[in-house]
């Protein structure tokens, strides 16, 4: 397989995006054929300068132009034809590539597969399926994390099946717990959007819990959560705000006096593992679901691991054929 990953994307690229192409061209040396840094030929290689040898398997394709983070999406996807996001996503398109890796533009990177691979059949839009840390022994998916910010019923049980098939490929769960977000557990609360997607969950071969509030998310109730991207966004963010305010909480508390701080000392391992269990670098990105091919969006200020774990997790749905498999499943769920 060959991996396209955009150079040029996120907080801190192309350094650290080069960084973690690297660490993971060496340790995937037995799964990929071709790792392809996708962006200005010059700023990669003066990356790279500072990294060692340069990896086997690791080819540039030059473009020249980049994406900011802060552009509208559908004006950078029209206007910037040779953009690392858009020439990173051709290849995919064209067959020289199955999966595409961004921390760029999370908008233009949806906005040019939307429009450069379409939707899978039957597929109505394609969801964001972002990765939590949770209370049980794997992590959860929420679905959709922002890609679509108004849904429809049939949409969220698409977005359902999807999560469905990612848990159980990617995660490793076998029948997934599939829950909808509401503001109340019985199936007559909720907008009338959700009330609709709620009998038709019902319905569904999916596992379907029912409706699960914002207090069961990380409790261990529910594999896959399911909502619109307007709600998963703001859940995503307000999650990874609390949890860097308790890690800043935790550690003001643990040094405020000799006694405390020699008492964080004996525990470190635990600390260390707790950092390690809440780490979202550890997933390193989210998949786009719904179209053909892998497409993976991770995190703005990615760095050099979170890269590396991320193309882990590319190369892994690759393997698994995610993609063919969401296809099955909304095929399956058209004609239950």
């Amino acid at each position: 397989m060959r991996i396209a990953v955009d150079a040029m994307g996120g907080d801190f690229a192309p350094g650290e995006i080069v960084a973690g192409t690297f660490r993971a061209a060496v340790a995937l040396a037995d799964q990929v054929e071709e790792w392809l840094l996708v962006g200005r030929e010059d700023a990669i290689r003066s990356a790279a300068a500072a990294l060692g040898p340069w990896p086997p398997r690791v080819r540039i394709v030059h473009a020249d132009e980049v994406v900011d983070m802060g552009e509208s999406p559908a004006v950078a996807v029209r206007r910037k034809k040779n953009s690392s996001i858009n020439q990173a996503v051709a290849l995919v398109r064209s067959g020289e590539a199955a999966a595409v890796f961004s921390a760029g533009n999370t908008g233009a990177l949806v906005a040019a597969a939307t429009l450069k691979l379409r939707p899978l059949e039957g597929v109505l839009r394609p969801a964001i399926a972002t990765t939590i840390p949770g209370g049980g022994r794997f992590p959860w998916v929420l679905i959709d994390a922002g890609a679509n910010t108004d849904c429809t019923a049939e949409m969220l049980v698409q977005f359902a099946v999807m999560g469905a098939v990612y848990a159980r490929e990617i995660l490793g769960i076998p029948e997934p717990r599939v829950g909808l977000l509401s503001v109340g557990e019985e199936d007559v609360k909720g907008n009338e959007v959700t009330r609709e997607a709620f009998g038709r969950l019902r319905a569904s071969p999916l596992n379907f819990v029912g409706n699960v509030e914002g207090h069961d998310l990380f409790e261990d109730q529910v594999d896959v959560v399911v909502c619109d991207g307007f709600v998963g966004n703001i859940v995503l963010k307000t999650s990874e705000s609390v949890a860097h305010f308790f890690g800043r909480l935790l550690r003001e508390t643990l040094t405020t006096t000799p006694w405390r701080a020699l008492g964080a000392w004996l525990i470190r391992g635990g600390l260390r593992e707790l950092r390690t269990r809440a780490d979202a670098s550890s997933y390193g990105g989210a998949p786009l679901l719904g179209v053909p091919g892998v497409c993976i969006v991770a995190h703005g200020a990615s760095r050099a691991e979170a890269v590396a774990n991320g193309l882990r997790v590319t190369v892994e749905a690759v393997r698994r054929e995610v993609p063919q498999k969401v296809a099955r499943g909304v095929q399956e769920l058209a004609h239950s």
